[in-house]
């Protein structure tokens, strides 16, 4: 044991000593063995005489032993002597060189007359009154405390698991479970491929917050399938649990499983439609919408004038009015924007805002798409000379606001009638827009046709007829007259027009200012919308 055999001065360390066999009875019970005698602390006759290791009889357990041997005394442990002044110096005796330190595993040796413990044997018995069943007890060395403790392996199976009959058995098994694995995968592919149920093309809505199984009773219950638990399957299989979505959809014919989870996942939905025709008001607009049978819910209030954009929108069932009013207003916004940055730098024109105002006009004067830029330019050269733009539209509005037409000709007092749209009597544009432009008008007013063009009147046929000079416009007008003289009982509008244009206008300094397209109060709608 490490530490335990250092000599007094502790300078080497030596191997311990060889015990001797001790002498015949001197393990005899009741003999005790002889103790050289001393006298004040040093040995009698000079030196001491060591005769080998000193042995004492065993006690027995629980028993204690005097210093003769004698029972009934607690035997207490002997100290090492000390030199004596003067004296002879005092040799180890064999008890003293059984007083050994402490084992590593916590055990320690008695020290004096007390039992010695006794180390085991190579058969990891030990002597004495060592319990030979508790293995903590058993001292050990340092290097074996850290090796980890062996474990028992396990069991070996039975014989009648490793029976030969049983092996093939469990592979016949194993090889019928897998042979029906496939087979049930290979019918239910073919199944799943299938042409289905469905004897003509079905629309089916398939609620929000619907689950797998809640979508399979829909489709089973509207005759698209009828293997509910094969489509569970077959979503399952295709890990598209996740990406069913809820929608209107439009099955075909005889749509099979794979057909009708796939329109679900990549959600395939009905598009349904509303065309807003280009040059109605936001109030005509709002009631296009609530005549839509496919959208929910109201509108709060008639957006501005303007801030809708004409166009067809596709949408899916369950769409909102409310949320079609915004895909119309940022759809406008965005138009707007980037008509706006491409303008042209010569257009009178500060804002955005004043450019719908613009597009309004040539969208209520004029439907034909090759006439926008010349309707546009003829409005910014009349701006250009601080000429009044004099555009029918926007008496009928001054009159009716937001209802857009008129239902009749205009009066003659009503060319005069003081309104803020009535560009006949203020100057310059309107304060706001008439209509609701489309994009061929804002592009239109953005960059205008570079023409000389003052006027323009309607030709009879749907068009205008265009002239730089009042004589040229005259002459246009006259041969209106003559398309418009079985109307006696209507006055021209062009008669009612008595005051001249500015002096600035070079070309109309004598002549009253015309009248441009006669009003459209009367003209038959654009279609409707369509779903």
């Amino acid at each position: 044991m490490t530490g335990n055999n250092l000599p007094p001065n502790g300078d080497k360390r030596v191997p311990p000593p060889a015990r001797p066999t001790p002498p015949d009875g001197a393990n005899k019970p009741g003999v005790a063995p002889s103790r050289p005698a001393t006298t004040g602390g040093a040995p009698t006759g000079g030196a001491t005489v060591n005769t080998g290791p000193r042995t004492q009889a065993e006690p027995k357990p629980g028993s204690t032993t005097g210093r003769n041997g004698a029972p009934g005394q607690q035997a207490q442990p002997s100290s090492p002597q000390r030199p004596q002044p003067g004296g002879a110096p005092v040799s180890r005796t064999a008890a003293s060189r059984s007083q050994l330190p402490p084992q590593a595993d916590g055990g320690n040796f008695p020290r004096g007359n007390s039992t010695v413990a006794q180390r085991p044997s190579a058969t990891g018995a030990t002597s004495g009154n060592s319990n030979t069943n508790d293995p903590k007890r058993m001292p050990r060395s340092p290097r074996a405390a850290i090796e980890p403790d062996r474990v028992d392996l396990p069991a070996r199976r039975s014989a009648s698991a490793r029976h030969p009959l049983v092996i093939i058995g469990n592979a016949i098994i194993s090889a019928f479970v897998l042979l029906a694995v496939v087979v049930a995968l290979f019918i239910g592919k073919q199944r799943f491929e299938d042409p289905g149920p469905l004897q003509q093309d079905r629309v089916v809505n398939i609620p929000r917050g619907s689950g797998m199984r809640d979508i399979a009773d829909v489709l089973s219950r509207e005759g698209v399938i009828d293997q509910p638990w094969l489509f569970i399957g077959g979503v399952l299989v295709l890990k598209a649990r996740e990406d069913l979505k809820a929608g209107e959809y439009e099955f075909k014919a005889h749509s099979s499983l794979r057909d009708v989870v796939a329109t679900i996942v990549e959600g395939k939905v009905v598009a349904h439609q509303v065309s807003i025709p280009e040059g109605l008001t936001s109030e005509q607009i709002v009631g296009r919408l609530l005549q839509d049978t496919v959208l929910t819910g109201d509108i709060k209030e008639i957006p501005r004038e303007g801030t809708l954009l004409p166009d067809t929108y596709n949408f899916a069932r369950g769409l909102t009015r409310e949320q079609m009013i915004q895909r119309m207003q940022q759809a406008q916004q965005h138009l707007v924007r980037e008509i706006w940055d491409h303008r042209s730098p010569d257009v009178p024109i500060k804002t955005p805002e004043q450019l719908v105002v613009l597009a309004s006009l040539v969208e209520k004067e004029t439907g034909k798409p090759d006439e926008r830029t010349r309707v546009a330019a003829v409005f910014v050269n009349r701006l250009k000379q601080k000429m009044k733009l004099q555009s029918d539209p926007t008496i009928i509005y001054g009159l009716v606001g937001g209802k857009g037409t008129l239902g009749r000709p205009i009066m003659k007092n009503e060319i005069v009638q003081p309104t803020p749209y009535n560009t006949y009597v203020i100057d310059g544009l309107p304060p706001g827009p008439i209509a609701n432009p489309g994009r061929a008008s804002l592009e239109a007013a953005a960059n205008p046709a570079r023409t000389r063009e003052l006027y323009f009147v309607a030709d009879g046929s749907g068009g205008h007829a265009f002239a730089e000079t009042y004589e040229q416009h005259q002459k246009n007008v006259a041969r209106l007259r003559s398309i418009e003289s079985d109307q006696k009982d209507q006055v021209p509008v062009e008669d009612q027009m008595a005051s001249p244009p500015p002096q600035t206008a070079p070309t109309a300094s004598s002549a009253p200012a015309p009248s441009t397209a006669p009003s459209r109060g009367g003209q038959k709608p654009r279609s409707p919308a369509s779903h």
